[in-house]
């Protein structure tokens, strides 16, 4: 049985990072590929962002689950699991903030200022405030990275703790 509850915890934590990391490789693909079409390749981009975001949310709910009862099932140590716990909410948060606060607003921005936002005039209002929002869900996605993969290093620390003992 601990067996089984680590490797759904590997699993969860797998899958969160896996698309993290693999995320940009496929918007830059699809932006390079519909080079002429960047309001088509950004809305290709956007689905799978919420897609992302769908799989970020079950999985954390999962790895919060696992990591809340290894202790009781004395597959970690209660002190090694908290860290993990902490930037696991963390990851959810802004994985919540990007998904229903970052795009919704990207989107009415978008449909604000015409509907495709690279033919409007780069000063608008809208097209600022979009920008604006981009860049901070580039920097949204990359803390949530860098939170997974603290993870992964602290939930092997809790790993080789449990050895220990």
């Amino acid at each position: 049985m601990k067996t089984l509850l680590r490797t759904l915890l590997y699993l969860a934590l797998i899958v969160w990072l896996g698309a993290e990391i693999f995320f940009p490789v496929v918007a830059a693909i699809t932006f390079g590929t519909l080079q002429g079409a960047t309001h088509t390749a950004g809305t290709i981009v956007g689905e799978l962002l919420r897609i992302l975001h769908g799989m970020g949310i079950v999985s954390g709910l999962v790895l919060l689950a696992l990591l809340a009862l290894a202790p009781a099932w004395h597959i970690y140590k209660p002190k090694t699991v908290l860290a993990p716990m902490v930037l696991v909410v963390l990851m959810l948060a802004l994985t919540a903030y990007s998904q229903y606060g970052i795009i919704p607003s990207m989107e009415r921005d978008r449909i604000a200022a015409g509907g495709e936002i690279d033919t409007t005039d780069s000063s608008n209002p809208n097209t600022v405030h979009f920008n604006k929002l981009h860049n901070r869900s580039e920097h949204v996605e990359e803390a949530i990275l860098l939170f997974g993969i603290t993870t992964v290093v602290l939930v092997a620390w809790a790993e080789s703790a449990r050895e220990k003992a």
